[in-house]
């Protein structure tokens, strides 16, 4: 395959997926695993904060993986996204010290909002678009 192939294809698969929403949740569950077990002098408790963590950014890089696999769930996987976003933030060291929170609300918005682009519609006799 040749470089143009390779950025066509990306491109291709970019248009047809919620690909930059399920971007930005793959990031924020990669970083709230990452803070899951960052020993921080002001969390309220270590014990089911480091479990949760690790579930709940799991849990996003999930949905951003099936996201991409299989486009027709991403209002669902978007919504849901939005809410683990938010239960890591009350659960786990501030959501990844708050970053990775914000990233799992815009990403899952942007998921749940992603619809496939429609054709283009043909214009009209004197050349307006309809």
């Amino acid at each position: 395959m040749t470089a143009g192939q390779v950025r066509t294809g990306l491109r291709s698969f970019r248009q047809t997926r919620p690909f930059w929403g399920g971007l930005l949740l793959l990031l924020a569950g990669a970083d709230i695993i990452y803070f899951a077990g960052y020993p921080l002098r002001f969390a309220v408790s270590n014990g089911w904060n480091a479990s949760a963590g690790y579930i709940l950014g799991g849990g996003l890089i999930l949905f951003a993986l099936v996201s991409w696999a299989s486009p027709l769930y991403a209002p669902m996987l978007g919504l849901l996204g939005v809410l683990v976003a938010l239960a890591a933030f009350i659960s786990t060291n501030l959501g990844g010290l708050l970053i990775g929170t914000a990233l799992g609300i815009v990403g899952g918005s942007m998921v749940w909002a992603w619809g496939e682009k429609g054709p283009k519609a043909a214009p009209d006799e004197d050349g307006s678009p309809v």
